[in-house]
């Protein structure tokens, strides 16, 4: 893989796994100023009592309460994370709260062995995952028709904003292996989703999306 200041490259599961070993302790500290936009995110999705969603890339479980809250339950939430340290410390927290129905798949979501239908889909915070063209299949094949889509992640801001953009790259990178497609992070997502709606948030740094898979 390129560095990470080159834009082409693509995402790198093992470079992601020792970026994480690095930082999973102190990972929910970091993530307190996005809380609001996770949950106005998972609020995209229209969950109901008794649907199935995925937490692409669920890291510690953050999103897990709004999520297993929603579904109620006879709903079901499965979360895939990649980094070992990270999913350990889901883990802790489906034990803790006692979340019979909430399940972690640790595994690279290129080939996570996802068992069933499923009804909706959050991408929180989730740049590698929506630049890897595998991954994305593997997620869509899983999809019933009308499945919800909601996303939320880091993006450039406008190329007037230059010093914005500097500090954009500064701040993603202990989090991704890549910059590719950070213009618009959302691109693929948006070839398997038609008329995907995006709103640029926090001055263009970062944004939300949510639309609707039809086959």
């Amino acid at each position: 893989m390129a560095a990470e200041t080159g834009g082409g490259r693509a995402p790198d599961a093992q470079r992601a796994i020792a970026k994480y070993r690095a930082r999973a302790a102190g990972y929910d500290a970091s993530a307190a100023n996005t809380m609001d936009l996770r949950r106005r995110t998972v609020a995209l999705l229209g969950l109901q009592p008794g649907e199935t969603v995925l937490d692409v890339a669920c890291g510690t479980g953050l999103s897990f309460e709004l999520l297993a809250g929603a579904v109620g339950a006879q709903g079901r939430v499965i979360g895939v994370e990649l980094s070992p340290e990270m999913a350990a410390q889901a883990r802790r927290r489906i034990d803790a709260r006692g979340w019979g129905r909430v399940e972690l798949i640790e595994a690279p979501m290129e080939s996570a062995h996802i068992d069933a239908p499923l009804d909706a889909v959050l991408f929180n915070y989730t740049h590698d995952v929506l630049r890897s063209p595998a991954a994305l299949d593997n997620i869509f094949r899983h999809l019933r028709p009308g499945a919800r889509i909601a996303l939320a992640g880091i993006k450039h801001p406008p190329w007037w904003l230059f010093p914005a953009r500097l500090w954009r790259l500064l701040k993603a990178r202990p989090y991704v292996t890549t910059f590719e497609g950070l213009d618009r992070p959302w691109s693929l997502v948006a070839q398997r989703v038609r008329g995907l709606e995006v709103t640029p948030v926090m001055f263009g740094t970062n944004y939300i999306a949510h639309g609707r898979w039809t086959p």
